[in-house]
Order: C-alpha cells, then structure tokens, then sequence
C-alpha cells in the first residue's frame, strides 16, 4: 500500500523537526512556510514546496498544521488560499498547533462541510523530541480517524494518546502548558531566592531537582536559568499565549486559575522587557539585578 501524500504546513522550531521525521520514513511530502526561506532546505532533502497552503494541500491525503497560535491556524485552514479550500473529500486534517478550543470547533464544523476528518492533535515534547521523533500526540477527535493515520503520528512521535471527542487534545494540551508554566514562573522566584540570599545555588537547586519539586521540567529548566542559556525550545512568548489561552478556557467554567494569572503577569514582564523570543526559562532575568 502507498503511504499517504502529506502536506505540512509550518515549519518553525517544532514543525520543522516533525517534517524532517515525515521524510525520513518515506512519506511523500508537501511543505509550506510563511517564511519561504524555511521551506528552502526541505527541497533539497526531497520535499515538494508549494507557494500557499491551498496549493500545499491540494493533492493531499493528510495535511498537518503546526503554527504558532489561533490566528495562524486560521489563516492557514481559512485564509484565501487556505488549505481547506483544496482538500478533497476524505482527507484527514490535523491541527497539532497548541489553539483553543472554541477554533478547534469551529475548523472541525469547517472541515465537516468539504467532507473531511480532523483530529486535534498537540503535543508534548520539545524541539529536540520533534527532530527525534519522540513527541507524544494527544488526539481529540473519531478512534478510526486516529487509527487510520496511525503510522503517521508514528512517524512524528513515540506515543498516541487519544483524549476523546473533538477539542480534547487541545484542553489537555492548555492544562499541560498552564502546569508547566506555573512551576517555570516559581522556580525564577525560587532561583530569585537563592541568587539574592547568598545560598549555595549548586547545593540549593541540588534540593530542589532531586527532592519532591524536581520534575523533568525543573531539572530541564533549572539548568538553562543558571547557564544561562535561552536557546528557544519553547519560545517564553508562546508559553504566555498559552496561559492566556488556558485562562479563558477556565473561565467557561467558571474556573479561577489565579495561579496561571499570577505566572502569566510574569511572563507579560519578560516579554516588556525583550525577552519574549527567548525561552521560556528566560522569565528568571527579571530578577537578575544588571
């Protein structure tokens, strides 16, 4: 059996790795980027560059999406050369943006009507997971859609966790990153501590990482903030957005998430003070004296 035609469509810090994995399994590939500069290299290793998102998709029996937020999304899916406006009856749509819910409907109703099949699906991981082929998908939508790109996902990730109907990736992706960045926000206050009072960082961190606080997150991001290094993994204004974006869904149900408020006013500073580019581990400059 042939593997399916797959058009991709972004290819920044995640997408681009996730891409490479798609090619390195045999998949026939599409590509699109805004930036075309982006999509130059995916030529030369064999990949077909198309010049928008509808040209991207319109031979297509799978087309992913991974962008930055809900307005790239939807100018991808909907925009006037959007990939919907292309896609034959029976393709399979895959959102693997982190986006609200509320879009998530709505490109599923807009995906329903040209007869085709989404799947919100998110993941988790960073950039070096994406380009090893080792994210963990988690997928909303039909078990038999999921099942019928299966080897795709696989070719992406290590794990596929279906969530449940339409919209259930995209909510546990936003409590996923709300979590993350509540602990990333205490540990710049913790880290904040420990610089300013005259502890041994090496000794305290050493507490921390390996006591009850100590995550594969703090361990991860404790060492970029006393590096410092702010390589972006997860670029610190992506992480806000995300807050933002877990906020209202807690507001739906009328949910106070007075935690993730509190973390997002931290990161609303770094971005005001230009660290918005860098990773999310850069919020600790603010409290970094010089």
């Amino acid at each position: 059996m042939r593997k399916p035609r797959i058009a991709f469509l972004g290819l920044g810090i995640m997408g681009g790795g996730m891409a490479r994995r798609l090619l390195a399994n045999g998949f026939p590939l599409t590509v699109f980027n805004r930036n075309p500069d982006k999509s130059k290299p995916f030529a030369a290793e064999g990949a077909g560059v198309a010049q928008s998102p509808r040209e991207a998709a319109s031979q297509a029996d799978v087309i992913i999406s991974m962008v930055a937020d809900d307005i790239a999304s939807r100018s991808l899916w909907l925009g006037e050369d959007g990939a919907l406006a292309a896609a034959k009856p029976g393709t399979i749509c895959i959102e693997s943006s982190t986006v609200t819910v509320d879009w998530i409907r709505e490109l599923a109703a807009a995906v329903q009507k040209r007869n085709c099949e989404l799947l919100d699906a998110p993941v988790t991981g960073s950039k070096i997971h994406a380009a090893n082929g080792e994210l963990n998908f988690l997928v909303g939508g039909n078990p038999a859609t999921i099942e019928k790109v299966r080897p795709v996902f696989s070719a992406m990730g290590k794990t596929v966790l279906p969530m449940g109907p339409t919209g259930s990736g995209a909510l546990i992706k936003l409590i996923n990153n709300f979590v993350c960045g509540v602990q990333v926000a205490a540990l710049a206050e913790a880290l904040a501590i420990i610089e300013r009072s005259g502890l041994d960082r090496a000794r305290a961190l050493e507490v921390l990482t390996n006591g009850a606080p100590g995550s594969p997150l703090v361990k991860t991001v404790s060492a970029r903030m006393t590096k410092p290094d702010f390589t972006p993994n997860f670029p610190l204004r992506l992480l806000a957005k995300d807050l933002g974006y877990a906020i209202r869904e807690g507001d739906k149900l009328s949910i106070d998430l007075l935690t993730v408020t509190a973390a997002l006013k931290e990161f609303q500073k770094a971005m005001a003070a230009g660290h918005g580019d860098k990773d999310m581990a850069a919020v600790v400059e603010l409290f970094r004296k010089g």
